[in-house]
């Protein structure tokens, strides 16, 4: 991989996906308007929100840059800023999320000392309900060749992303068939050709515990997760010892899956995953 360029100011654009959260939307971006790194422009795209949202998207001045549309769902609105980002970097926002002031200046200096990486993330605060909870170990952040770490969950948060949009050349853009776990399937994707690099300095602050959230409305969420695997497994991108590590973190999760499904008596979603993935599970093919 060759190095980037280093005989210019890295430009950065910000992409927000908002649904109906105007309250922490304005926080959102405040903390981006309030990073000691200026950003390029920062993409809000309204994902059919019947809040105020729209209205007051209208009343705001460069950088800020607002797109509305019906809801198509967050993959569809992230690509969409990607699409239309003037930036040679892409960092991502979820609009009820914040930055620390010195996030993108913690993240920009790294990657200039760095100049063969294109991804970097960062650890967070989490906040639920009000509330600072600690992240269990497996939520622990890794920097590096981290694909094994992305096998079991998602082990970065997009909030912490910032990533060069030659990546996106390469990998693809979030896959707008899936209704969750987008961000855990376009990690996959590129971890499994690309280091990362971590700073493992608290520079976000992630909150949680809304109702509209998705594990909310998706109790099974690895159900996407084996959606992600199977691309991967299919796609003949992998090296052996990918393959053989993304291939049983699959079958652990299918059978988990099923078995739970059955349990709970939700039969159409076992027999369903039995068809979809069954030249992956065949006893005969494994």
């Amino acid at each position: 991989m060759q190095n980037l360029p280093t005989n210019t100011t890295p430009t950065v654009s910000v992409i927000i996906p908002t649904h109906n959260r105007l309250p922490t939307l304005k926080i959102a971006i405040a903390s981006v308007l309030e990073q000691t790194f200026p950003v390029l422009d920062i993409i809000v795209i309204d994902d059919g929100s019947t809040d105020e949202t729209a209205s007051w998207l209208q009343q705001q001045l460069a950088p800020v840059r607002s797109i509305q549309q019906a809801n198509h769902g967050v993959s569809h609105a992230r690509n969409r800023g990607i699409e239309i980002a003037r930036g040679d970097w892409i960092a991502f926002l979820d609009s009820d999320d914040s930055w620390h002031t010195n996030k993108l200046d913690k993240q920009i200096s790294a990657l200039t000392r760095a100049p063969a990486s294109r991804f970097c993330h960062c650890d967070e605060i989490w906040i639920r309900n009000g509330k600072r909870v600690n992240p269990k170990h497996k939520h622990r952040k890794y920097g590096g060749e981290i694909f094994e770490h992305c096998l079991p969950l998602c082990a970065i948060s997009p909030s912490a992303a910032v990533i060069h949009r030659q990546v996106f050349e390469d990998v693809g853009l979030f896959d707008e068939s899936l209704p969750a776990c987008e961000d855990y399937d376009l990690w996959l994707r590129i971890c499994a050709h690309e280091p990362v690099t971590y700073i493992d300095e608290h520079l976000l602050s992630k909150t949680g515990g809304h109702d509209d959230q998705l594990s909310s409305r998706f109790p099974i969420m690895d159900q996407f997760r084996l959606h992600a695997l199977a691309k991967l497994l299919r796609g003949n991108t992998l090296d052996k010892h990918q393959y053989s590590l993304a291939k049983n973190t699959f079958l652990s999760k299918w059978q988990i899956v099923i078995n739970g499904a059955y349990k709970h008596g939700n039969d159409e979603l076992a027999q369903r995953l039995v068809i979809d993935y069954a030249d992956l599970t065949d006893p005969a093919l494994i």
